[in-house]
């Protein structure tokens, strides 16, 4: 079998594993063995990381809407108890941000669902 030179195809391949790692640091951005390892792990913590995000997000979310809560005698369990009691559909991304800024709508909300 005759033999085969890869040429720039290997080349090609490792400048693009280089390229992936440009940022990383010390070998890591370097030799190729290392920056091909790092940059895999990169990759999963990625993927792991983006499902993670948006978890964050969420409790940052109900953690803000339970401290404006709390501040008016109820908890955030009860701020969605009554919000899908009465049918009002807000979801926690938008009382969140009504939570901080707008505390007067935001009571508004919280009067006409309590009360």
């Amino acid at each position: 079998m005759t033999r085969v030179k890869r040429g720039y195809v290997a080349r090609r391949h490792r400048k693009n594993i280089l390229a992936l790692a440009s940022g990383f640091r010390g070998a890591h951005s370097k030799l190729f063995r290392t920056a091909n390892q790092q940059g895999m792990k990169a990759l999963v913590y990625a993927y792991r990381d983006r499902a993670n995000r948006k978890r964050e997000i969420r409790r940052l979310w109900i953690s803000r809407i339970n401290a404006a809560a709390r501040d008016n005698g109820i908890t955030h369990n009860g701020t969605i108890h009554y919000l899908c009691k009465n049918q009002v559909r807000l979801n926690r991304k938008i009382l969140a941000q009504m939570a901080i800024p707008d505390k007067d709508c935001y009571l508004s909300i919280l009067e006409s669902i309590s009360g």
